[in-house]
């Protein structure tokens, strides 16, 4: 008991360690709730993209000595506004509308990156590196985390019916595109604030494992954000205290957790588990 009661209370000796611990709560929980509107909306890649997309923003602000949080903002927002007006103002189809744009934002930060003299470490932008976390950054962490479980709860009905029945929602006024777009914005946020925890490579798979490992224990959406929300959360705690006693990556660990919890559901789910099923 001893021992484990030291591995659970020694990282959080540290300072860096215990806004390590809150960054990534606020992020767990934030990406497994939104995460379950994007796999009910067929909008995972949409995640995928916006993420790629913020690498140029960090290095424009960086250009311009402000907060990269700022700039990352803006320009995942910008990215999500280009794929709606491509998809809507020409025959290419949505998931075209993101390989390009996404590919083209991170190339562009690539470029930018590559010919500036700069102490910007790509490892940590693509990886994340939430043990660098300051107290300027967990105030910004929070306030975006705090903003998009705010806005989900204020629209839950609108972007529930939208989801589900999207003709319906339409027929009835609600504004779907607003909607899509509002979707977007708390998009965009989640994963800026993901920048520091996960990095731009990873926080598609703590938008998107959370909220699948959830989706195939509950058909209830309400019930899916919960459990979706304490994945993300516990995969975050775990992976933080292995990255801390093996000496790994963060959030690396971080997403290893969360896809394990993943594959325990899809085999032993009670309905919809392969080897449930297989039994049955």
């Amino acid at each position: 008991m001893e021992l484990l009661w030291e591995l659970l209370v020694a990282p959080l000796e540290y300072q860096f360690m215990q806004r390590a611990f809150l960054a990534a709560i606020v992020v767990g929980v934030g990406c497994g709730v939104l995460g379950s509107l994007l796999i009910l909306r067929k909008l995972a890649l949409m995640g995928d993209a916006i993420s790629h997309a913020v690498l140029p923003g960090v290095a424009i602000a960086y250009l311009l000595g402000i907060n990269f949080f700022i700039g990352a903002t803006i320009t995942g927002v910008t990215t999500a506004l280009g794929i709606g007006f491509i998809t809507e103002h020409s025959k290419i189809k949505e998931d075209s509308a993101i390989g390009i744009m996404f590919s083209a934002a991170f190339a562009i930060g690539i470029l930018i990156i590559s010919k500036i003299t700069t102490n910007i470490d790509l490892f940590h932008i693509l990886f994340g590196n939430v043990l660098g976390v300051s107290r300027t950054d967990l105030i910004l962490i929070s306030i975006l985390g705090f903003l998009v479980i705010v806005l989900t709860i204020l629209f839950f009905k609108e972007l529930k019916l939208s989801s589900f029945d999207p003709i319906m929602a339409r027929s009835i006024g609600l504004p779907t595109d607003m909607i899509h777009y509002l979707l977007m914005l708390m998009l965009s946020f989640i994963v800026v604030a993901s920048l520091q925890t996960v990095g731009i490579i990873l926080v598609v798979a703590m938008l998107i494992t959370p909220g699948a490992t959830a989706y195939l224990l509950t058909d209830d959406l309400s019930e899916m954000m919960v459990l979706s929300g304490v994945f993300g959360l516990v995969s975050a705690l775990v992976g933080l205290y292995l990255s801390f006693h093996l000496n790994v990556a963060s959030g690396a660990a971080i997403v290893v957790v969360a896809t394990s919890f993943f594959i325990i559901a899809l085999l032993f789910s009670p309905q919809e588990g392969l080897l449930v099923s297989k039994e049955q």
